[in-house]
């Protein structure tokens, strides 16, 4: 059974309905966050890069993120509004939470001490109060959450 290695929370300021996760070591990307950006897809990918689309157009999205020795124990998809898996590969070993609104923030998430390839899971939930608080009052913390699991990759 795998087991918990690292959790920590980070905010993920959400800007045109999106937000990313890439690689801390980004300066040899082919597609550097936010270029080519898939707004019709929940989790899309390139290399070293994650690409999230929300359900509000501007607001502080809730992150938790863990990091799991082996493949995380399954979650009720009936518990969350949207759920993908995705490969992530990571040359440092970090990985930096970025914005459409300002870029690349502070926050950092620890996948390991060095790179690697991994497996990952996002989940969603709050996609629907996120959206009704956009066409209202405008912006909000945590109305949305995720939780993002990573996990090593099999070769």
């Amino acid at each position: 059974m795998a087991e918990l290695v690292r959790k920590q929370h980070v905010d993920a300021y959400v800007g045109f309905h999106a937000f990313g996760l890439q690689e801390s070591d980004d300066a040899d990307l082919p597609v550097p966050f936010p270029d080519d950006f898939d707004f019709d897809a929940f989790l899309s990918t390139h290399p070293g890069r994650l690409d999230i689309t929300s359900g509000g157009h501007t607001h502080t999205a809730a992150v938790a993120v863990e990091v799991w020795d082996g493949p995380p124990p399954a979650t009720d998809p009936a518990g969350w509004d949207e759920q993908a898996e995705a490969d992530f590969a990571s040359t440092s070993g970090e990985v930096a939470v970025w914005s459409m609104h300002t870029g690349r923030t502070d926050a950092l998430i620890t996948l390991a001490d060095v790179g690697g390839s991994w497996r990952v899971r996002v989940s969603c939930a709050g996609r629907a109060a996120a959206a009704a608080l956009s066409e209202g009052e405008g912006t909000g913390h945590g109305v949305e959450h995720y939780l993002v699991q990573f996990w090593p990759a099999r070769p």
